[in-house]
């Protein structure tokens, strides 16, 4: 099997994994430095997150204040063959709000309606909720050992395999045993 053939089957794999997801993982960063880890419901469209957050959480704050974001998608512990090994996307994004009452925000909501049901019809008119549009501008896909790519390029179109350094052992026997533990 070629080279190009193996990262166009781990780039399908890497574009189909978010969709096993109807939360993502949200890093955010306050205006004042802090770090701040949560989750959120999102829909995608045309290779773009969004999530309607309410203006209580201080992630809402974070996206405002500096525009940026980090997405995480993960495998779940359960399904990982290996927990130093589950598959992840990381993706470093760059958010913006979308003005509520604009033909875009209505779309989106739509697609909210169509994902999660009910309850949007109870948060959707509740004006404290903002929809954000988190935009991918560079990311990292890890498929197992060993299996590590960079996302770059126009809508993340280039992978490549991280392996400018590899794993280091100490020593040829260390190297051995560390082959013979690596999930394969």
């Amino acid at each position: 099997m070629s080279k190009n053939h193996d990262l166009t089957q781990v780039q399908a794999a890497c574009r189909a994994f978010p969709a096993r997801f109807q939360t993502l993982h949200l890093g955010t960063v306050g205006a004042d430095g802090l770090p701040e880890a949560s989750y959120a419901p999102y829909v995608s469209d045309a290779g773009r997150y969004f999530v309607y957050l309410s203006e209580l959480a201080r992630h809402t704050a974070n996206l405002r204040a500096t525009a940026r974001a980090s997405v995480l998608f993960i495998e779940g512990e359960q399904q990982a063959a290996h927990l130093f090994a589950r598959e992840r996307l990381t993706l470093a994004c760059q958010a913006s709000e979308c003005p509520r009452g604009s033909p875009h925000f209505e779309v989106i909501l739509d697609l909210f309606g169509q994902r999660f049901g009910k309850f949007m019809q109870v948060i959707r008119p509740l004006e404290d909720f903002l929809l954000f549009e988190l935009v991918p501008v560079s990311g990292s896909y890890v498929a197992g050992f060993a299996r590590a790519y960079t996302l770059d390029g126009d809508d993340l179109g280039r992978l490549r395999h991280r392996n400018e350094q590899g794993h280091r052992a100490p020593d040829a026997q260390a190297e051995r045993r560390l082959s013979e533990q690596l999930p394969s």
